[in-house]
């Protein structure tokens, strides 16, 4: 059987321009049988059906779907493409033009999709936001009309008010100051400055950085046996000491009375190290691993905002890593624990 599905508008009218022409001639013969006779109408039939549906394939179906790729690119067409619309473009079969049109729609479906999801990303972030930065502003505002009021007479009362309305600012302040990074980091703002360091001196450091924290809830804090040989990665030292000092202190706020933080150093492919800081705390929810390390997620909001934070922390942690060029991990179960992994480069 002959295939139809791909032929070209010429194609198509040559083909159709047979099939009625055949009949007619055989129709003609048996009625004159002379064969030379037959012949020439047979091609004056052939060429005047073929010439006419050309025309009105090229003049109102293919103008139509020229219409349709105009729309599709919404642009004023050039030269070049008005030629192609004029040339090409009606050397397409109508399925390979059904195949584009298909594709078109299916990019059209998928970026709504993604404006959709930007929008409620958006909604949620702004929503979040507000709350962050309303939260301490009203505490702020509290404490001021209660001290103008005639608290400030009370030398006790108004000591207390003014340390609380202290720790109130320096949320804010570290608010800002986290929204500030964060900002920049996506913006591309904040040039890395790589150097070769050992890892496992830096965590040491930051060990005993947060040390009074770690003690106050005796939690121990290692480095995992078989992990201790010195490994040099290349990346910027600074970057690299917040998001680790990040982790490090969720695993102290969300960890366990006389728990245990420790941290895993391999080298993955020669190229790679691996660096996972897990604990033996709190843990968390499975359906909430996809979103801890967006802005302002909490996987407690109650229990978050009393261990302090701004919910930034994480979100800023990603932000660095992808800077690099690396990823970050995260793995954790409820009452088992959570660890925290990321990747540098070797040099």
């Amino acid at each position: 059987m002959f295939a139809t599905k791909n032929l070209s508008p010429q194609q198509l009218s040559l083909y159709t321009a047979a099939i009625l022409t055949f009949p007619i001639t055989v129709g003609y013969y048996v009625m004159h049988p002379k064969w030379w006779v037959s012949l020439i109408v047979f091609a004056i039939v052939f060429l005047g059906s073929f010439l006419l549906i050309k025309f009105t394939l090229e003049r109102f179906i293919y103008r139509k779907i020229k219409l349709i790729y105009k729309f599709i690119y919404q642009t004023k067409a050039s030269k070049r493409e008005e030629t192609y619309y004029k040339y090409i473009l009606p050397q397409k079969s109508i399925d390979e033009v059904r195949e584009d049109v298909e594709k078109w729609a299916s990019q059209q479906k998928e970026e709504i999709e993604i404006l959709r999801s930007n929008e409620a990303y958006r909604k949620e972030f702004l929503q979040n936001l507000a709350h962050e930065f309303k939260t301490p502003i009203f505490a702020i505002q509290g404490y001021v009309d209660t001290l103008l009021d005639g608290a400030m007479e009370n030398k006790e009362v108004s000591k207390r008010f003014l340390e609380n309305t202290a720790r109130n600012v320096d949320r804010l302040v570290t608010l800002a100051s986290d929204l500030d990074e964060i900002t920049k980091l996506e913006s591309g703002e904040q040039p890395l400055n790589k150097t070769h360091f050992i890892i496992q001196d830096l965590i040491k450091e930051i060990y005993d950085s947060l040390s009074i924290k770690t003690a106050a809830k005796n939690i121990r804090a290692s480095i995992k046996k078989g992990c201790d040989q010195p490994v040099s990665v290349f990346a910027d030292k600074e970057k690299i000491k917040q998001v680790i000092s990040n982790i490090v202190s969720n695993s102290t706020k969300y960890g366990k009375e006389n728990g245990h933080i420790v941290a895993s150093i391999y080298k993955t492919d020669g190229q790679h190290v691996l660096i996972e800081i897990s604990d033996d705390g709190i843990g968390i929810a499975e359906e909430h691993l996809p979103r801890i390390f967006e802005r302002f997620y909490r996987t407690d909001r109650g229990r978050s905002r009393d261990v302090g934070g701004t919910g930034l922390g994480l979100a800023i942690c990603k932000h660095i890593i992808e800077a690099h060029g690396q990823t970050i991990h995260v793995r954790s179960k409820p009452d088992i624990g959570t660890t925290i992994g990321f990747t540098l480069d070797v040099k």
